[in-house]
């Protein structure tokens, strides 16, 4: 896992620590009253973890826009995690609201495991053909009936956002509020190529939506599971496609996209969600999420990098 991240990121943001975790378990499931509750370091933006005892994690929506993700995945990990090369969280209860917390929560079985960093990567193309059959096994499952992937739709419904923060990046730039200059115009070139690719033409399917490395646990050199399935739908998978450049280096794309099984249309669609995302996450978290700015750093070095390569 990441540093702990206790700052509020966003409006609407509810304080959350480890006594409060201790009540609502006392009250709501009082045979894990005894277990010992303790902070799990994260550099997550959505939810506040707490490891409960050895065998079990609680996990509470840190706003209200994450609210929605706890019966979400109530309802879908039992369905999708058996179907999954890799583990998967695996739910133990769901709290309800209650005068402390105002939201419905969730506990977990523990995973074990540990966040990879990219750039760090020991056995790049063991973990790239891994993750690459976890993305495949998730496409083959049966889509009828599940929810619309919050990033399934057309990559053109983030040019928007997208633009606005090539703007703001632009701007920070100029008044040297980044530890880096970012070519924002190389960028927004690379951004608008991606505009241009194919639309998904086949069938939906179903993709994880947020496939980074702190969604990634590892332990020694492959892949040991994938945790936070908030976003996950039925939709354009290419969204996870993510990951080869969040996380694998330049060297084992190659690998993952086999076992993907991407074509150039659809490769050029994950690449540009993975630009996406990480445009609109630097200007946005560079003070309150250290870790995740940094991954976005990361990413669009990588892709200007490969541009650079072509």
């Amino acid at each position: 896992m990441g540093p702990v991240n206790t700052v509020r990121m966003r409006e609407g943001e509810v304080g959350i620590d480890a006594p409060l975790v201790g009540r609502l378990i006392a009250r709501q499931f009082p045979g894990w009253a005894a277990l010992p509750v303790r902070r799990v370091d994260s550099s997550g933006t959505e939810n506040a973890m707490f490891r409960l005892g050895t065998g079990l994690v609680v996990r509470l929506p840190r706003h209200p826009g994450a609210v929605a993700d706890v019966t979400h995945e109530q309802r879908w990990l039992p369905r999708l995690g058996p179907l999954l090369p890799v583990a998967t969280p695996e739910p133990a209860g769901l709290g309800a609201p209650d005068e402390d917390f105002p939201w419905p929560w969730s506990v977990y079985r523990w995973l074990d495991g540990r966040n990879p960093v990219a750039g760090a990567v020991a056995e790049p193309e063991c973990l790239a053909e891994r993750l690459g059959s976890f993305v495949a096994a998730l496409r083959r499952i049966d889509p009828h009936d599940g929810p619309p992937a919050s990033r399934g739709a057309p990559l053109a419904t983030r040019d928007e956002p997208t633009r606005a923060a090539l703007a703001r990046l632009a701007e920070l730039t100029e008044l040297t509020e980044l530890t880096e200059r970012i070519d924002t115009a190389a960028v927004t070139a690379l951004w608008e190529e991606a505009l241009r690719a194919p639309a998904h033409s086949g069938p939906p399917a179903w993709a994880h939506g947020d496939l980074s490395p702190g969604n990634v646990l590892v332990d020694g050199d492959g892949l040991d599971a994938v945790i936070d399935f908030g976003c996950a739908g039925v939709g354009d998978p290419a969204v996870d496609l993510i990951v080869a450049w969040n996380l694998l280096p330049a060297s084992a794309r190659d690998t993952f996209r086999e076992a993907v099984g991407a074509d150039d249309a659809e490769w050029a669609r994950g690449r540009g969600w993975a630009l996406s995302i990480s445009l609109i996450q630097l200007p946005y978290y560079r003070h309150t999420n250290p870790a995740l700015a940094e991954n976005s750093r990361h990413v669009i070095a990588e892709i200007l990098a490969e541009a650079g390569r072509r």
